[in-house]
């Protein structure tokens, strides 16, 4: 079953992008790569539950079970050996890309308290989108009685386009809501 964020995709993002660029071939519209959910748990050296916990939460939102990310060196100052668990990480592609996207744009970004919309800074100069998220509570999959403490997470989304205002235009057609109409 085709999601239906990948359906508006293909069904009305396609035809305004292709006409808005001016691509002759359709593969030239850029299109969502993939997604990265990261979280860094800078307490799991110390106390693995927590590690647990967290995996269970990021599985829960992502629908897709993360890795856990190891340090490659160690640093005394942060109390980190070589090959300490630092974090999780979830990268999504296909389907549950699409679904976990629906649910970002449509469920989870509305429900944060005194939201402008999102900031047009967050582009990397080739087109993809980065945002942070303080909280995990926004996800209605996740229940506030079993969270033990607030953690944010980094998502980054991936697309096939060169530039910004490709990329701007892509997110913004398939619903993302940015403060400003325009990239800055």
């Amino acid at each position: 079953m085709a999601q239906r964020l990948k359906t508006f995709y293909l069904n009305s993002v396609v035809p305004k992008l292709r006409q808005q660029f001016h691509h002759r071939n359709i593969h030239e519209v850029p299109s969502i790569k993939k997604i990265v959910i990261n979280r860094g748990l800078g307490d799991a050296s110390q106390n693995a539950k927590l590690l647990d916990g967290s995996l269970q939460e990021l599985t829960t939102i992502a629908g897709q079970r993360g890795v856990i990310t190891r340090s490659k060196q160690a640093i005394a100052a942060f109390k980190i050996r070589q090959d300490m668990p630092v974090g999780i990480s979830v990268t999504l592609r296909g389907e549950r890309m699409y679904a976990f996207l629906d649910r970002l744009i449509n469920l989870a970004l509305p429900r944060i308290r005194d939201f402008q919309g999102m900031s047009t800074k967050s582009f990397d100069g080739q087109g993809n989108y980065s945002l942070g998220l303080n909280e995990q509570l926004m996800f209605p999959e996740i229940n506030y009685d079993a969270i033990d403490q607030m953690r944010g997470m980094d998502i980054s989304i991936i697309t096939s386009a060169t530039e910004d205002r490709e990329g701007f235009a892509l997110l913004q057609a398939l619903g993302m809501p940015f403060r400003t109409a325009t990239i800055d």
